[in-house]
């Protein structure tokens, strides 16, 4: 899940494949009965990697999905830029 602001999306690009949900969402669209999610929120034992610019409120992100009860919820430590800056694929 990419909670990047869109800004930072358009400027850095995206990992293929990540689900972007901004920050404000990211909860509501992950709760499996909640009747805004995600289609693919659709069970507590989801495994959620949150990905943000530099891996400080992705943290923040994977602790309150934890919260929620979505305990195989993480982040990428460094977030956007670790991944970036090990040459893994970005479009």
């Amino acid at each position: 899940m990419d909670i990047r602001y869109a800004a930072l999306r358009e400027r850095d690009g995206l990992i293929p494949g990540a689900l972007v949900v901004e920050r404000n969402e990211l909860e509501w669209r992950l709760v499996p009965l909640g009747s805004h999610r995600l289609p693919e929120a659709t069970s507590h034992d989801l495994r959620v990697v949150v990905i943000c610019d530099e891996g400080y409120a992705s943290s923040l992100a994977a602790a309150s999905l934890h919260s929620l009860g979505l305990r195989r919820a993480t982040d990428l430590v460094g977030g956007f830029q670790a991944w970036r800056a090990a040459g893994l694929w970005v479009v």
